[in-house]
C-alpha cells in the first residue's frame, strides 16, 4: 500500500508509550497497534485528530504516500 503509517517514528520522537497515547487518544491498545504497524484500512478523523493534539504534530507527520512501484516501472 502506498500510505505509510509513521506513528511509532512520532511516538519515539515524543518519547511517549504506546499505553500513554492510548490512554490520552482514548483508543484500545489493539487499535492502535494496528494502526501503528499499518495494517489498518481506515482511520477517522477524529481519531487522526486526537492523535495529532496528543503527539503535538500534523496529519503530514504521520501518513506518507510513497508510490507504489508498479506505477513507477509502467511511465
Amino acid at each position: 500500500m502506498p500510505i505509510i503509517v509513521n506513528l511509532d517514528v512520532m511516538m519515539a520522537k515524543r518519547k511517549i508509550s504506546l499505553n500513554e497515547l492510548s490512554e490520552k487518544v482514548d483508543l484500545t491498545l489493539s487499535n492502535l497497534s494496528i494502526l501503528k504497524t499499518g495494517k489498518a484500512k481506515a482511520i477517522r478523523f477524529s481519531t487522526l485528530d486526537a492523535i495529532c493534539k496528543a503527539l503535538d504534530c500534523q496529519p503530514g507527520d504521520l501518513l506518507e504516500y510513497v508510490k507504489d512501484k508498479k506505477e513507477t516501472t509502467n511511465v
